[in-house]
């Protein structure tokens, strides 16, 4: 990982050299704190039983509470508790015993009730930290506080008809928001506290954290300041960004436009601006808000929450092993190299699927093989991620073995795995119905080898005349008359003993 100082990239301002330029922007440094926003894998919604599930047709996930209508009342579900506690003990949290709700008040089309149920005065936990690995070694990450929420709607924007319709499907979809301390200095520092939180959350299975579904999202609150200075400077919030490389863009060009306007004695305005990854700009939405321009006043629909001891400590319990104490001890337990192991425990579905596997093969490297190699590369090329895998350890285990044993060669597991890989088959059944099988008989493979040598004399002149490359065209056309079916070692030993 580079330094914060070595990712800047400056445009030469217009009446002014390089290296002016250069020095100028290094007398500022990049003050960030993030608010993420992670919605929660329960099934049901915070405040009603409405479906949480994805997708669906517009509003059909709604009910008289999540769409706002006079006199319908919100009733807690105790899982988005549990989860929000959970993070909370996970991120070195202060647990608030007793908390409450508070109504946000703002009037978007996207919001029913024109209020979103939140928490300001005493959110569920408070003052944690999570660590993180920068150029400079280990750096903690303060946590301002957590709260619990509701979601809003969604807009949807139809150019063609010159209108906007919502659609209620998220709205009461329960939320955390996670504000960080303005701990963060650079992109470099963001996206790692970003992957800290996702995978940690992704262990907790409080979230799947599917960026590009909108599980998780950051609000990145950026201001620059003399360096050396103790006051902050004038901050912009940048909403809703929702892929790394979309945060990674937005940091760097915000930064550079604050710089941009503090050097021609302009001010940064304090405001709330939208970024487009698609022409890498950012423009102003509305001037920011603070707390006091949405009149929060405690919800008088919902009751507080008493967070007992009792509680505490059966969340506490029930604590997964995180990442960082999994990767310690693969490196103990299995001899896999440590760049599959950071790639494995980077999902805790891939790594739950690694380790079962192994307890049926007792073969690690060659499960991590399977994994690194046809895993990962049949995942980039059908844009899924790894807890979107559906094949089973079992019959991962059972290719293995098919493999072992000689029953298929190399080349046919591929092919059986991309089968697996899409409909989770039996490889074993699959291999029998499909007659893919080794062909073992060594009559009918030395009779094919002799075809092969008699129908190509110029590489069999070739391979004699000290040419060894030529030996694996013949090998390939063996494969090809045996369609595949073939032990290739097998068809090298009897053309090497043949020729």
């Amino acid at each position: 990982m580079r330094s914060c100082a070595a990712r800047l990239v400056w445009s030469i301002r217009k009446g002014q050299g390089r290296e002016m330029a250069l020095q100028s922007a290094k007398q500022y440094e990049t003050v960030i704190g993030l608010e993420v926003h992670v919605e929660l894998a329960t099934r049901t919604k915070i405040f009603c039983g409405c479906s949480t599930e994805f997708g669906g047709a517009p509003n059909t996930h709604t009910c008289p509470v999540c769409t706002g209508m006079p006199g319908a009342l919100p009733v807690l579900n105790k899982q988005v508790v549990n989860y929000a506690l959970a993070v909370g003990l996970a991120t070195n949290c202060e647990i608030t015993r007793y908390c409450k709700f508070d109504r946000k008040n703002y009037f978007y089309p996207d919001n029913p009730q024109n209020y979103q149920i939140s928490q300001l005065y005493l959110p569920i936990c408070r003052n944690g930290y999570v660590e993180i690995e920068t150029p400079a070694g280990k750096k903690a990450v303060g946590i301002h506080e957590i709260h619990m929420e509701e979601d809003a709607g969604k807009l949807i924007h139809d150019e063609w008809e010159d209108c906007s319709l919502v659609d209620y499907n998220r709205s009461g979809v329960p939320l955390i928001e996670i504000v960080s301390e303005p701990d963060m200095r650079c992109a470099e520092e963001v996206i790692a506290y970003l992957e800290k939180l996702r995978t940690t959350i992704q262990y907790l299975g409080a979230s799947d954290c599917k960026l590009n579904e909108g599980s998780m999202r950051a609000d990145v609150n950026l201001s620059v300041r003399k360096v050396g200075a103790p006051e902050l400077g004038t901050r912009t919030e940048m909403k809703n960004l929702n892929s790394f490389r979309a945060i990674t863009h937005a940091i760097e060009h915000e930064r550079e436009r604050q710089i941009d306007l503090l050097l021609s004695g302009q001010q940064v305005i304090q405001e709330t601006r939208r970024w487009d990854d698609t022409k890498e700009y950012s423009y102003a939405m509305r001037s920011k808000e603070d707390a006091q321009d949405y009149r929060y006043f405690p919800d008088p629909d919902l009751v507080p929450v008493y967070i007992s001891d009792e509680w505490i400590a059966e969340i506490r319990n029930r604590q997964p092993e995180f990442r960082g104490e999994k990767m310690a001890r693969y490196r103990e337990e299995f001899d896999i190299p440590e760049y599959d192991i950071g790639i494995i425990t980077d999902s805790k579905h891939m790594a739950d699927l690694f380790e079962e596997t192994v307890a049926i093969c007792n073969a690690p490297k060659k499960v991590s093989n399977w994994l690194m190699g046809e895993t990962l590369r049949l995942l980039k090329e059908k844009g899924m991620d790894a807890g979107d895998i559906r094949f089973s350890p079992q019959n991962l285990a059972k290719l293995i073995a098919l493999v072992d044993s000689k029953a298929v060669n190399s080349s046919v597991a591929k092919d059986v795995f991309a089968v697996m890989f899409e409909e989770d088959v039996d490889p074993e059944q699959y291999v029998e119905e499909k007659g893919l099988k080794t062909v073992n008989d060594e009559g009918a493979l030395r009779k094919t080898v002799e075809e092969v040598i008699a129908s190509n004399p110029q590489s069999v002149e070739d391979y004699r005349n000290g040419k060894e490359k030529a030996i694996g065209f013949l090998v390939g056309q063996t494969m090809k008359a045996m369609k595949g079916k073939a032990d290739p070692a097998a068809v090298n030993r009897i053309l090497k003993e043949l020729l």
